[in-house]
């Protein structure tokens, strides 16, 4: 049986989301945790992958086990408790046998959280930025990003794909308080994203907030499709995978799981 897994960590001590041969991965990390609790060789598919230092407040993984629906319950009560404080288990979900974390996604949403004063307690998680940057500027250069675009300007070089066109449905800067009074975010949603993406249009919108590129100007970057005209890629502290959406019908119903595994045993 085939279940999602919505996962939460703190990507600093991370080399990223893939496993590796050597250093410390999100994937390596559940692979060898749920291997060591079950005693089987236990292999895991992403929604994504995050960089070095990126975090995520819900990825999606998606694994093949065959237990039943109580026995899956106590697995997920165990698991919470073995994983380290660094990754949580926030839901499982019973789905269909060939749905697939990755291909069957719809959208996936990024955050990118910035700060306007220095914090010691948000370092990790906002990317300080000047206090006299133009929001209202980036915004309006966001606003080229919305709708089917060649994301070639954006994208880390040389990258494998087969397209490098992405819908862009959502992309903006809010005034947001989840660090404190002094922080912005950036939302972006669309169905797919090329690697580096997200941090190259982040640091380019920092161009334009500065000033030293005019938001007309950003909108033509895509159409150049030439990377060395994109600014530098945003620090990895601040970008969160904050979401990964699904249609319902890779669902399974909780009758046919046996159980609600949306709400795995209290703890």
């Amino acid at each position: 049986m085939r279940y999602f897994l919505y996962i939460a960590y703190d990507g600093t001590d991370f080399l990223g989301w893939q496993s590796q041969p050597e250093g410390r991965t999100v994937q390596g990390e559940l692979e060898q945790r749920l291997s060591t609790m079950l005693r089987l060789p236990i292999s895991i598919t992403g929604a994504g992958r995050t960089d070095t230092g990126v975090h995520a407040s819900r990825m999606v993984c998606h694994l093949d086990l065959d237990l039943s629906g109580r026995e899956m319950g106590e697995m997920v009560y165990r698991l919470r408790r073995f994983l380290p404080p660094d990754i949580a288990l926030l839901e499982v979900r019973r789905v269909t046998a060939d749905a697939h974390a990755r291909f069957d996604a719809t959208s996936r949403r990024y955050g990118y959280h910035v700060r306007t004063t220095a914090s010691p307690f948000t370092r990790k998680y906002c990317t300080p930025v000047p206090e006299s940057l133009d929001f209202e500027a980036m915004n309006q250069a966001a606003t080229y990003l919305i709708g089917e675009h060649d994301f070639t300007t954006f994208s880390k070089k040389h990258s494998q794909v087969r397209t490098h066109n992405c819908i862009v449905t959502e992309a903006k800067w809010e005034r947001d308080r989840s660090f404190g009074e002094c922080c912005y975010t950036f939302h972006i949603t669309a169905n797919r994203f090329l690697r580096n993406m997200v941090r190259g249009i982040v640091g380019t919108l920092f161009e334009v907030g500065r000033g030293k590129m005019d938001p007309s100007a950003f909108g033509d970057l895509l159409s150049a499709r030439d990377r060395s005209l994109c600014g530098s890629s945003a620090p990895s502290e601040g970008l969160f995978l904050e979401e990964v959406t699904y249609p319902e019908t890779i669902f399974a119903s909780e009758a046919e799981s046996g159980t609600p595994l949306r709400d795995t045993p209290k703890e």
